[in-house]
Order: structure tokens, then sequence, then C-alpha cells
């Protein structure tokens, strides 16, 4: 238990105060000017992500030179180093936009890592399509990361029940740490965003984790446990893409967006999403698969009644 609790008060320190030497060079270099599609008003620097890169990678890197973990632990500790290209190229997009087929490269290279790294059977007729389906939740997370802490919050929680599910080693733990010290900078009013260095990483990480527990419903669970994230992606871009628009092109469709829209603030959407999570999170430890898919279908018909009755409808937005 002390690993639960020493490990990320001193990451989540540590990415905090990397995060207050780095941001006037993110200020100057990576910052994000507003436009018609953004939900802020304020230019503000991106590329925070990088301080939770960071202190994850070196802290699995130094758990791997101790040579002292269980084997069944080494490939949860390797799942910083193995999505850390990924971060770097998302880095770089955050400077300056990279070619498509660069980045999706990339993440297939990435979740063909993750793939090799799971402890379950995979066959090899399965490999494409979970390569898709990995890839799909990487741009899931991405494609969220528009309000102030909404993504940060929620990934927080859900890296924080994986780690519990699977009894991992501290180097997950000091992320979970690291992306809080990073949440007290992104909270509204943020004062810096995490960019595509840090989005696509924590989609990636959180993949991984997903295919480091024992059996396909274990990780089915783990996966539902991000619902309030990737169920809102997942139900926007078929919905963009029956509407005829180019699903891969931004916009202010997602239901926080048009909730944002609507006049909620930055933060009571995030924390609606963060709870959501956190209740789903309590019942994958504490009631397993059934309790997820039931308490997920829910706040699904919950998110149906926000988008009909709160949120600028789908077709309004459209025009905007």
């Amino acid at each position: 238990m002390s690993v639960v609790i020493i490990a990320p008060l001193l990451a989540a320190c540590l990415s905090w105060w990397l995060l207050a030497i780095f941001l006037p060079v993110l200020r100057r270099r990576f910052l994000d000017q507003p436009n018609q599609r953004s939900s802020h008003r304020v230019p503000t620097a991106r590329g925070g992500g990088v301080v939770f890169v960071l202190v994850a990678s070196v802290a699995s890197g130094i758990s791997l030179l101790s040579a002292s973990l269980p084997a069944l632990q080494l490939p949860q500790v390797a799942l910083s180093l193995a999505t850390f290209p990924l971060a770097v190229v998302g880095f770089l997009d955050d400077r300056q936009n990279l070619p498509p087929g660069w980045r999706y490269g990339v993440q297939l290279f990435t979740a063909l890592l993750l793939l090799l790294l799971s402890p379950m059977a995979i066959p090899w007729i399965a490999f494409p399509l979970l390569l898709i389906a990995i890839t799909a939740v990487i741009n899931f997370v991405n494609f969220m990361d528009g309000l102030d802490g909404l993504v940060a919050g929620c990934m927080a929680v859900a890296l924080a029940a994986a780690a519990l599910k699977l009894s991992a080693p501290w180097p997950v733990w000091a992320l979970v740490g690291a992306l809080l010290g990073f949440l007290v900078w992104n909270w509204s009013p943020a004062k810096v965003f995490m960019g595509d260095v840090g989005s696509t990483y924590l989609g990636a990480v959180f993949a991984g984790l997903v295919l480091q527990v024992p059996s396909w419903p274990d990780a089915l669970a783990l996966l539902l446990v991000a619902t309030p994230l990737v169920g809102d992606a997942c139900v926007c871009v078929p919905r963009r893409f029956i509407a005829g628009q180019r699903v891969f092109q931004a916009h202010r469709l997602h239901l926080f967006q048009r909730l944002h829209q609507a006049g909620w603030p930055h933060a009571r959407v995030s924390s609606l999403y963060i709870v959501a999570t956190v209740v789903l999170a309590l019942a994958l430890l504490w009631g397993g698969l059934s309790w997820v898919i039931s308490l997920a279908a829910l706040e699904l018909l919950i998110g149906v009644w926000l988008d009909q009755r709160v949120a600028v409808p789908f077709v309004v937005a459209s025009r905007s």
C-alpha cells in the first residue's frame, strides 16, 4: 500500500515542478491560438503532456534497470517505454503538423508492441482487428482532449483502476501521480494543454494495460471504465460519417463540446465525465464485469438524455 501512496505523491510533485520550469518555453514555442472550433478564448501553451511522459518513462527505466521485478510485471513497466516513440511523434506534431500517414504508422507500430507485450493468448488472425482497435482507442482519447482537465482527470482515474486491478508495480502509479501533478496546471482555467504528446500517449498506455489483464472478459471490463471518454468519441465518429462529414477533420460535435456550447463551464463538464469514470472504476473493483456493463449502459443512456435535452443539438452544432 505504501507504493500506492509514495510513488504517485513523489511523481505528482516532480511533474508539477517540471511543468513550472517548462511552461515559459512552451508558451514561446507551443502556443495554441484559439480558433472558431476551440473551446478556449485565450492563447494557451500546449505540449505540457511531455512532463508526465518523461516522469513515467524515467520511472520505468529505473525500475527495469533495478532488475528486481517479477517476470509478470516486466511488460507493465515496459509500457511507458514502448509508447515513448508515439509521444515523441505527438510532441513533434504539437510543434508542427505532421502528415497523417506518419502519425498513424507510428500508432500501428505502437499497437503491435502492445500486443506483443500482452500475456494473453492472441490468435494471429485477430491481430489486424486488434491493431485497428488499439489505434482507435489512441485516437479517441486524443479526440476528447478539448476541455480543461477532461482527459487528464478521466485517465488518472482509469489508470489508477487498472493499476489496482493488476496490482501494478510502482512505475504505473508514478504515471498516475505525474498525471495528477499535470492536472493542477490543466484544470480550468487551464494554464497549459497536454497536446498530442500527452493524449496519444495516455490512450496507448491505457490500451496496453487493458491487454495486461489475464482474460478477455477482464479486458472488456477494464476498457469499459473509460466509457465516458471512449463512448463519446465512439458515438460521435459514426454519427459524423452518416452525416457525410469528414471524420478526421477538426470539429465541435462531441457531446462534451456541445454541453460546453450550451453554457456548461469547463469544470462542470469535466467533473461530470470524471465522476462517471470513478463510478465505473468502483464497479470494476467491487463488482466485476456485469456491474461495469450495467453501469456503462446506464451512463450511455444518460449521455443520450443530455444529448437530446441539454446539449446544443448535433445538427445545429454542425452548422457552426
